[in-house]
């Protein structure tokens, strides 16, 4: 299964998404194939890699992609949009292709608090995602709005 994770400028949000739904996925013996992209590239913001490297996920290797810097930039099973500007101008995929809305606040200019909070909100999510994928569930519902910090709980 190819999962894309899609946001404004695959500089956070996304690039969290990506480590943790990995990391989920690993330790669920999923395999999947998972990529992050943005509806333009720009750089990954060092407090990403930072609050993520304290739980042990490395994205120092990452880098920021647009979508249509992707070898196949429609052919995705699973497309997740973090931000809202992302569901706005993300292509139309095909008919099969499963699309959800998970929008996060855009942690810039943030205090380290408010990235670890991120990190929190965003690895709940994703472990939701990997455990629907392991169970052969649907993905859990989109939401229409980044919902206050504390309102993403687990379970």
């Amino acid at each position: 299964m190819l999962v894309l994770i899609l946001c404004t400028h695959n500089s956070a949000r996304s690039q969290m998404g990506e480590g943790w739904l990995r990391y989920h996925a690993s330790a669920l013996g999923l395999k999947l194939d998972i990529v992050s992209a943005g509806t333009a590239a720009t750089r990954v913001q060092p407090e990403a890699v930072q609050v993520m490297a304290e739980l042990g996920i490395d994205l120092t290797l990452q880098t920021s992609k647009a979508l249509s810097d992707l070898p196949r930039p429609l052919e995705f099973d699973a497309v997740i949009t973090v931000s809202a500007t992302a569901a706005e101008h993300a292509p139309e995929f095909p008919p099969h292709t499963v699309r959800r809305h998970y929008p996060f606040e855009d942690p810039s200019g943030g205090t380290l608090d408010r990235w670890g909070e991120l990190r929190r909100q965003i690895n709940v999510q994703m472990q939701q995602v990997a455990q629907a994928l392991a169970t052969g569930q649907a993905l859990p519902p989109s939401r229409t709005h980044a919902e206050p910090l504390s309102m993403v709980k687990a379970g």
